[in-house]
């Protein structure tokens, strides 16, 4: 029996295949939060910088959407004023967005960071919750 795919020909098959998979992980939004509403808070993400549309929310689920305009796979977290991990998104790659969205119940001083590269600390940026009592 004769194979119909020559050898060059398996070995695109064999390349192409992982990076199509991999484009579908990495476009596939975050979760829960991202329908379509409004109110998400956007991020920024390059090799050098973090920027947030806004640095404070009311207690409650809160979304961010991650964009990473840099070349470099990017994580966002979101750390708890005692600096211990809320939520995080890992896997941004370059040109693609993600959302994370993350009930936060108590009030207080939270620290945003980005990670291009996925090493070190990353780009940290202070984000306050506040109370949601009017």
């Amino acid at each position: 029996m004769t194979s119909a795919l020559t050898r060059p020909a398996i070995l695109t098959l064999l390349a192409v295949a992982p990076l199509a998979f991999l484009t579908a992980c990495t476009q596939k939004s975050g979760g829960s939060g991202d329908d379509g509403k409004s109110g998400a808070i956007s991020v920024r993400a390059a090799d050098d910088a973090c920027e947030l549309s806004q640095t404070s929310a009311p207690a409650g689920a809160i979304a961010f959407e991650v964009t990473n305009g840099g070349s470099k796979i990017t994580e966002f977290y979101l750390y708890s004023p005692d600096k211990k991990v809320v939520s995080e998104v890992e896997g941004i790659g370059p040109g693609t967005s993600r959302t994370m969205t993350v009930k936060v119940t108590q009030a207080g001083a939270y620290t945003t960071a980005c990670k291009p590269g996925m090493v070190g600390d990353g780009i940290r940026g202070e984000f306050t919750v506040t109370d949601t009592k009017g």
